[in-house]
């Protein structure tokens, strides 16, 4: 049988190689990047915390988690950030039936070349965002573990590497359990944050309503600000700021203590420190600093390592959430006093 070639007409082409951008210089990254929070803000209302984490992830070559009850933004947020970050936004709503090949792509028949085709599926974006992923069957939301994980695609034997940048946002409800499949460990371990939103207060709700008169209609659209050529440059800016032993180690002491609590079965794994350390250094771009401070990890700490832990079952009984614990851990690890800026 012939192999499916490519068939991407006005889509992704799924075997783009990667292409290495020059860095930026990690001021100029931190303000194009407070450029793109600022435009996004003109859309999304009340999530500054959370947005600024989501962008620090994706800076820091991440996947996002959205968990939170519907209706707070979250689809707004995401699509808000592809459009100014200049990549190509492409939505799957996650239903019981949805297929893999619905995510991935399949091969299908070109009887006028009698050969198989192969046309790229969603997951071909820049940016792809997976909605209510808990909605759909552990089979269709295995298949982005593979492009998450490895930035390639596998369909019928053959593999298609994935253009770079590639950001998987996904958005999840955790508290209406009936018609839902709760994302098994090993893939939530590769969502480098988990971000709760938070209902706004008062005020930004006003706001919310407020500007939806204001423009007169359902969308919100925001403007452009850098492209994706332009987000890879920033990516590597960020790889260039200092991170001091001594945080390393704060950041590795507190994927330990996680492990040790009385309260977590399974804790942190590596990984889970080493998306501490990344997703705390792009923070510290974002706050104009070219090294990190234990403030920085302090801030993602949350988002980084709750969602790789598992309670006990008397710990969960008791309703006691993993935020919880890794606020606890934060209270008894001791803070570097001091840390080195670096060159």
């Amino acid at each position: 049988m012939t192999a499916p070639t490519p068939d991407t007409p006005g889509a992704r082409t799924p075997d783009t190689p990667a292409t290495t951008e020059a860095p930026l210089p990690p001021d100029e990254v931190a303000r194009l990047a407070q450029a793109v929070l600022d435009e996004v803000a003109t859309a999304v209302v009340g999530m500054t915390e959370p947005l600024r984490i989501a962008l620090a992830a994706i800076l820091a070559g991440g996947h996002v988690l959205f968990e939170d009850v519907p209706g707070l933004g979250k689809t707004l947020a995401a699509r808000s950030l592809a459009t100014t970050l200049g990549l190509e936004f492409r939505r799957i709503q996650c239903t019981p039936d949805l297929l893999p090949s619905d995510i991935t792509g399949s091969a299908v028949w070109d009887p006028q070349t009698a050969t198989f085709r192969f046309r790229p599926g969603p997951v071909f974006a820049g940016l792809l965002l997976a909605d209510e992923i808990n909605r759909t069957a552990p089979k269709t939301q295995s298949a982005l573990l593979e492009a998450m994980a490895e930035r390639q695609v596998t369909v019928d034997g053959t593999t298609y590497p994935m253009a770079r940048p590639f950001h998987v946002v996904a958005t999840s409800n955790p508290v209406e359990y009936e018609g839902t499949y709760p994302l098994p460990e090993a893939q939530l371990d590769r969502f480098m944050v988990r971000i709760g939103v938070g209902y706004p207060n008062h005020e930004a709700e006003a706001d919310v309503l407020t500007r939806r008169l204001a423009r007169r209609r359902e969308e919100a659209p925001v403007a452009r600000v850098v492209d994706a050529r332009t987000l890879l440059a920033m990516q590597a800016g960020v790889e260039a700021v200092h991170v001091d032993p001594d945080v390393v180690r704060y950041c590795v002491d507190l994927a330990a203590a996680t492990r040790n609590h009385e309260s977590v079965e399974i804790g942190a794994s590596p990984r889970g420190s080493q998306a501490l350390m990344l997703v705390a250094r792009a923070l510290a771009v974002l706050s104009g600093r070219r090294f990190v401070a234990p403030e920085d990890v302090k801030e993602v700490a949350v988002a980084a390592l709750a969602h790789r832990i598992t309670l006990t079952p008397a710990t969960w009984a008791a309703g006691v959430a993993a935020d919880d614990v890794v606020a606890e851990v934060l209270k008894r690890v001791p803070t570097p006093s001091t840390v080195r800026a670096g060159g």
